[in-house]
């Protein structure tokens, strides 16, 4: 920081000026669709940009055929330096994920999905910087005030004309994006070692999984019907609209989807999902065990079970095995109550149970659970890059 801080105080010793990024770039959002429309339009092959993961955008993306005007797509064409951002987001954690186009892409138009931000020639603002500067807090926590929208959030063309930015001179600012991209691509590397870590802890976890949960000629099974008191005639599905907002979990298929004031369960429960894309993609868990109040929908079965081992173990096994046999509907995948009950499953005494559930608690500890473990240092980095960051792009404001 010590360079840094001897620009600052040589370059701008009363401080940084403010700017709204309205003086400083010029934003547009009118981007093409990639959906062929009727009329005199064209079609045109071009370079489509349409969603972004990293900071840089470049010829990696795919080159396809768009239908659009000629004056649409001289409108929405991209340069070296521009940012693309994200407009709008179902959540405003989401919104202004920027992207910088660090290289010529010849005949690129971008989607109306994002927006383009040019930064102007008299300026005296660097493109990367302001990049960097879109994912700090200062910038984010004004973003998210200005956020409009009930189901998916926005801000007008105004709103984001008027945020505020700090301009230092140049020179810091190429300096600190120096530093940003040195410490990104650090971190990215020990990160990537991290989640090579945890994969491998996640195929060491699964191997001791299917090793406990081995069935042999001489495992006993029955069917879960019979292990587990189905509670599904007690769930009552309640509209959006007509849900009274409170702090006890509305679950659904795959989870908390709301939170309500009133209960029709208490107590310790097995959920399954009953419907839904998951049942075959299992991008998520099927089976989650909840405790405590809850208000449970018509998309998850209920069970109830005896005890802790006897539920967890259930579960564990039930996220291990292929259900697809289970499954009905093709276009709308469903688990029914008659098909859920005859699952079978490895029944083995209840000390054989708890032994097995300790030990895979103890390995599923490691991997998720944020608190300790890998997940725990990954965060850790991820927060260290954000703080310094953030104090790498917080100056003392020049007075007006």
């Amino acid at each position: 920081m010590s360079r840094i801080d001897d620009l600052i105080a040589n370059l701008c010793p009363q401080g940084v000026p403010v700017k709204s990024i309205g003086e400083v770039a010029e934003i547009a959002n009118n981007g093409v669709d990639k959906k062929s429309r009727s009329g005199e339009q064209a079609v045109w092959l071009v370079n489509f940009v349409d969603v972004f993961n990293n900071l840089e955008i470049n010829s990696s993306h795919l080159t396809m055929r768009v239908t659009a005007s000629e004056r649409q797509v001289e409108a929405c064409n991209l340069q070296v330096g521009d940012l693309l951002i994200t407009p709008t987001s179902e959540s405003k954690d989401e919104l202004a994920r920027a992207a910088v186009v660090s290289e010529p892409l010849p005949d690129a138009v971008y989607s109306y999905h994002v927006m383009r931000i040019r930064v102007r020639s008299n300026s005296s603002l660097a493109p990367k910087f302001l990049g960097h500067l879109f994912a700090s807090s200062t910038l984010q926590n004004q973003i998210k005030l200005a956020a409009q929208g009930i189901t998916r959030f926005g801000l007008t063309q105004g709103k984001w004309n008027e945020l505020k930015i700090p301009v230092p001179p140049l020179e810091v600012q190429q300096e600190i994006v120096l530093i940003l991209d040195q410490f990104t691509e650090l971190e990215a590397e020990l990160e990537a070692e991290l989640e090579a870590e945890l994969e491998a802890r996640r195929k060491q976890y699964e191997h001791h999984r299917n090793k406990l949960l081995a069935i042999t000629s001489h495992t006993p099974m029955r069917p879960l019907g019979d292990l587990a008191h189905n509670l599904d005639n007690q769930r009552r599905p309640v509209t959006k609209a007509a849900r009274l907002s409170g702090d006890v979990p509305y679950y659904g298929a795959s989870g908390i989807v709301d939170f309500v004031s009133d209960y029709i369960f208490d107590g310790d429960y097995l959920l399954v999902s009953e419907d839904g894309a998951n049942l075959l993609a299992r991008s998520t868990p099927i089976a989650f065990s909840i405790s405590g109040k809850a208000w449970v929908n018509n998309h998850a079965h209920v069970l109830e079970f005896g005890s802790y081992a006897e539920r967890r173990f259930v579960e564990i096994y039930l996220n291990s095995i292929d259900l697809s046999p289970y499954v009905s509907g093709a276009t709308q995948p469903k688990l029914n109550k008659a098909n859920l009950n005859r699952i079978e499953i490895p029944d083995p005494q209840l000390s054989e149970k708890e032994r097995v559930v300790g030990l895979l608690d103890k390995f599923d500890a490691l991997l998720n659970d944020i608190s300790i473990g890998l997940p725990a240092e990954i965060k850790a980095r991820r927060q260290q890059y954000e703080h310094y960051r953030d104090k790498l792009l917080t100056f003392p404001e020049a007075a007006a």
